[in-house]
């Protein structure tokens, strides 16, 4: 059983598209397991953004999961 942790990202959207953006909390089991994730919750609609991504996710709080969960966007708030 692989250790997972809960992520807690800067997302970024450009003004005029959103209001900059929000919070993804994501669940997984690296950086680039997150990534992967968030690609695929995004639809890969912000690919010109994907690099401030991968730096966010590097910058990104993680906490250590007690239990084994499925990879996920557990959360997102956006604006």
């Amino acid at each position: 059983m692989a250790q997972k942790f809960l992520y807690l990202i800067d997302y970024f959207v450009p003004q005029f598209q959103s209001e900059y953006g929000g919070l993804l909390n994501v669940i997984a089991e690296n950086d680039e397991e997150c990534f992967d994730v968030v690609v695929d919750w995004d639809n890969e609609t912000w690919t010109e953004y994907y690099s401030k991504l991968r730096e966010n996710i590097g910058k990104a709080q993680r906490f250590l999961l007690a239990e084994d969960v499925e990879s996920q966007v557990a959360e997102a708030f956006t604006t």
